[in-house]
């Protein structure tokens, strides 16, 4: 057995959606302690930055015709889509940045698109396949809340991960990380050791049920 994890954070010490994360894994390693883990870390060690337009233009011509720099890309892209196939589970961990998605995860699924099992308009090569995403926010957007509907991000990934890719997806979401941190959040800091308990709750139970889940027939 083999997970898949990308991790989108900026930061390796102190990210919240490492932490969540690391949850997720210590379940499914629980179940599967000699199963092996492929790590993607879009965010401290990013794509090429041309990476994606490379690939979109390699695609419009020939192999013979290709540059260097189309065949690195589409070689990149081959590699990207053989880890997520290549895998029986799947682990994202992708924060909440300035509103909307990490452009690291967007860069990373632009690529991957660009390869020809991952394209749109294609069966999905991982239609089936389990998956959690764990997606962290600093302050809160729920129902409600003064900046309800400003989390742009966790829909697009639902639509990707779940609509697009058709990936038999589990959510975490966390709220409110940045407590102790921002001043101004400090009279919801019973709120955010209450929501923070929660998702990891929910964390290891989506934990083990990716460990025993198997790809629909």
């Amino acid at each position: 057995m083999t997970l898949f994890r990308l991790d989108a954070s900026i930061r390796s010490d102190g990210s919240h959606s490492r932490q969540v994360a690391d949850l997720v894994e210590q379940e499914w390693r629980a179940v599967h302690p000699d199963g092996g883990v492929v790590r993607r870390d879009v965010g401290t060690a990013p794509l090429p930055s041309d990476a994606w337009a490379a690939a979109v233009s390699a695609a419009q011509v020939s192999p013979e015709e290709r540059t260097p720099a189309q065949v690195r890309a589409a070689a990149l892209a081959t590699l990207l889509a053989d880890e997520l196939i290549g895998a029986d589970a799947l682990l994202f961990a992708v924060p909440l940045y300035n509103y909307g998605v990490s452009q690291h995860f967007k860069g990373w699924v632009d690529l991957v698109a660009t390869e020809p099992r991952m394209s749109p308009g294609r069966e999905p090569a991982l239609a089936g396949k389990p998956a959690v995403l764990v997606t962290v926010r600093g302050g809160a957007y729920g129902p409600g809340t003064p900046r309800e509907g400003w989390d742009h991000a966790t829909p697009w990934m639902r639509r990707i991960l779940a609509d697009l890719w058709q990936l038999d997806l589990r959510v975490v979401e966390a709220e409110l990380t940045l407590v102790g941190v921002n001043p101004a959040l400090d009279e919801l800091r019973d709120l955010a050791a209450r929501k923070r308990r929660e998702a990891e709750d929910l964390a290891r139970a989506h934990g083990r049920e990716l460990a025993s889940r198997r790809v629909a027939a």
